[in-house]
């Protein structure tokens, strides 16, 4: 550790906010100092929605889920993200 961090009193968020993008961490803390965490409770949110696909292209995509084992959304989920990837 380099330094001791003093976090002041905030009246609200914003001034949280506004304190935090303005400091540098790097001048208080060392790499070693850093510890591993885990949010095993934590879960990503997520959004439903709703899209018209063809009959026969939903049933491709569930032969093709089933097929790997797994449920037909996670495998639309897949795709998309992978459809994303640059």
């Amino acid at each position: 550790m380099k330094k001791k961090l003093i976090l002041p009193k905030f009246k609200n968020e914003d001034e949280e906010r506004d304190f935090w993008s303005k400091i540098d961490l790097s001048e208080y803390y060392e790499p070693s100092d850093l510890v591993p965490v885990s949010f095993p409770n934590l879960k990503p949110t997520s959004t439903p929605i709703s899209i018209r696909v063809p009959d026969y292209l939903i049933n491709r995509v569930k032969e093709k889920a089933n097929a790997m084992d797994i449920p037909y959304q996670s495998l639309i989920k897949k795709f998309i993200s992978d459809g994303l990837k640059f």
